[in-house]
């Protein structure tokens, strides 16, 4: 399970995550899934009453992204692999880099090499917006139980959504249906502790296209580097 990858797809409410996730998913031939859709009922609740989540909330929702990704990619290996194990907490530094800068081969394939060469991983939209968020994404809070029921080291990567409050605030007052409440982005903003200069971790503004940021993707994965927003 070395060989695939999880994409997280990171950032504040507003900032267009799905839209965005959805839009890798197409260009890496990879399944995606909006982490929102897994929040557990309660959380969901909350979140509609206007009232921010605590980390106590947030601990099960993230570990069953981690779950989901797994579970995932393990279905694309093949059920014979379902008995192995996800090693416990290890560092993702080169090798980290190195996973993720594979994500833009698949765009370069030909369609005769595609089934032949296929990534295997899943894109996941999820706001992720503290440190310690990001390892239960990581894979690295996993208990010794839970861990023992995956196979190998899922690397995990991340691209960073990051836009100003102003430009927030204007995209969240247009949003209709959506659970999130505009007033509770401040308290995101604060939340919010930036992987920018975490391994394995690109930076795209959310002021460009969405194919702008899909090729920014592809762009950094090829260059094994963090990229940093433009400005």
């Amino acid at each position: 399970m070395s060989d695939a990858v999880f994409l997280v797809v990171m950032g504040v409410s507003g900032t267009g995550k799905s839209t965005l996730g959805a839009a890798l998913s197409k260009a890496l031939r990879l399944p995606f899934i909006d982490g929102d859709d897994l929040h557990p009922q309660s959380n969901v609740d909350k979140m509609s009453r206007g009232e921010p989540l605590t980390d106590t909330d947030r601990q099960p929702w993230l570990e069953t992204i981690r779950r989901t990704a797994v579970s995932s990619v393990l279905s694309q290996l093949g059920n014979d692999h379902k008995s192995h194990a996800e090693p416990n907490a290890m560092p993702e530094t080169e090798t980290t880099l190195d996973k993720c800068s594979m994500l833009g081969r698949n765009e370069q394939l030909s369609s005769s090499m595609r089934d032949k060469d296929q990534k295997l991983g899943i894109v996941i939209a999820c706001s992720a917006l503290k440190g310690s968020y990001r390892s239960v994404l990581r894979g690295e809070t996993l208990s010794e139980a839970e861990a023992s029921k995956h196979l190998g080291k899922l690397p995990t990567c991340f691209v960073y959504m990051k836009g100003s409050r102003e430009m927030l605030m204007n995209r969240m007052m247009k949003r209709q249906g959506h659970f999130m409440k505009a007033a509770m982005l401040d308290s995101q903003l604060k939340t919010l502790e930036s992987p920018e200069y975490e391994e394995g971790v690109v930076t795209v503004s959310i002021e460009w296209s969405t194919e702008d940021q899909v090729q920014e993707v592809v762009r950094a994965g090829e260059g094994h580097q963090h990229v940093a927003s433009k400005h």
